[in-house]
């Protein structure tokens, strides 16, 4: 599953904001279940930023987050998290090598090439 959390950072903040927030993946990115992650900023609305989270499962994506090394840094930054849903299934998947995965769970997709 793939975790996006967008943020509106006002700019005074927006310095440091890049910085805090690579503690937090680095935080995540120790946590069991941890496959990917990526801080992005839109380039047409600069205060728009994303976090961008690849898990073996919602699970311990949720698990990550209430963890003791995560919490102290995430928790000053989601008050400039946008309120929406932001965990989801991944349904159809085009891997660098090729295959599609679309309609399996995890458990189910091979690394076959198509």
């Amino acid at each position: 599953m793939i975790a996006i959390t967008r943020y509106r950072v006002p700019g005074p903040e927006a310095a440091g904001f890049a910085e805090r927030m690579t503690a937090v993946l680095d935080a995540l990115a120790a946590s069991p279940g941890y496959r990917s992650g990526r801080l992005a900023r839109t380039v047409d609305d600069p205060g728009l930023w994303a976090l961008v989270t690849e898990w073996e499962g919602a699970g311990f994506y949720r698990r990550a987050l209430g963890g003791h090394e995560v919490r102290p840094a995430f928790v000053p930054l989601a008050a400039m998290a946008v309120d929406e849903p932001g965990a989801y299934e991944i349904v159809v998947s085009r891997p660098e090598e090729g295959g599609d995965t679309a309609g399996r769970s995890a458990g189910q997709r091979s690394s076959k090439k198509l």
